[in-house]
């Protein structure tokens, strides 16, 4: 009984295996330019959310010394 339970397991992940192939058959993949695109519009909007929320950080701990007078 338990042989045949390690035999049905062993079924389970070749057919996991096998249809996850097939899947990925079916993505459509980017080229390498859209890639390289993708990549460094996501570099620069994340310079720019980076640069945008330090000077945010920047104003209201100046804007805080000034309340608290520290």
């Amino acid at each position: 009984m338990a042989k045949a339970q390690a035999v049905k397991q062993e079924n389970v992940v070749v057919r996991y295996i096998r249809e996850t192939r097939v899947e990925l058959g079916k993505v459509s993949w980017p080229t390498r330019q859209e890639a390289l695109n993708l990549t460094i519009v996501v570099l620069l909007v994340t310079l720019t959310m980076a640069i945008f929320l330090g000077s945010l950080d920047y104003v209201f701990t100046k804007l805080f010394e000034l309340i608290i007078g520290a």
